[in-house]
């Protein structure tokens, strides 16, 4: 039987894209089953500190095995920005499609597009908070392309690539993306421990 791992966000695409990379793992789950109806604070000024309130939260309210997520797109011609306010960069409330279009317009006459996506997970366990750190590196297109995946996903194309991440299915976005390089880390941490369990 596999032990039971609760997802820290309340963004029905990651529970999805985390689901389909650690269903070896763990019975993953999302918050529903523990009956959460407020949002969780994410004021935190960096990815790491967001990541571990939200883990910190979900732990110390229901004392479960969680795995947070906080995930920024840093654009170089934008000082890094949006970075840590991506999911909020056009204002409240979230707005994926608003949040693209203003990030085209903020770039618009701009010649350097270089970006970066970048997820930090913080996986906490019997009272211990353990952090991973995953990235790819990209442009940002001119015009959105593609309709697969979330948020900037339509204008971001990782380096080495001619599509989009909008363009690609699922699979083939978590063989390279952010997301599953931390969870790869993440990953490899749980076999060590468990190595070690077993000596």
């Amino acid at each position: 039987m596999l032990p039971i791992l609760y997802l820290a966000t309340q963004n029905k695409h990651k529970v999805e894209e985390l689901s389909a990379l650690l269903q070896d793992h763990f019975d993953v789950r999302d918050l529903s089953t523990l009956a959460l109806t407020e949002e969780i604070p994410e004021t935190g000024s960096t990815l790491t500190e967001n990541s571990l309130q939200k883990a910190r939260y979900i732990a110390e309210k229901f004392q479960v095995s969680c795995l947070a997520d906080d995930s920024g797109l840093e654009v170089e011609a934008l000082g890094g920005a949006p970075g840590v306010y991506s999911a909020r960069y056009a204002g409240e409330p979230k707005d994926d499609q608003a949040n693209l279009q203003l990030l085209l317009q903020n770039l618009q006459g701009k010649s350097d597009r270089n970006a970066r996506f970048v997820t930090v997970l913080t996986y906490y366990s019997e009272g211990s908070y353990h952090f991973f750190e995953g990235e790819i590196k990209g442009n940002i297109v001119e015009v959105p392309r593609g309709t697969q995946g979330f948020g900037y996903d339509p204008i971001f194309q990782p380096e080495g690539e001619r599509r989009t991440f909008a363009e690609m299915t699922l699979a083939e976005k978590n063989k390279i993306a952010h997301r599953a390089r931390a969870l790869e880390k993440f990953k490899n941490f749980l076999d060590e421990t468990q190595k070690c369990a077993d000596v």
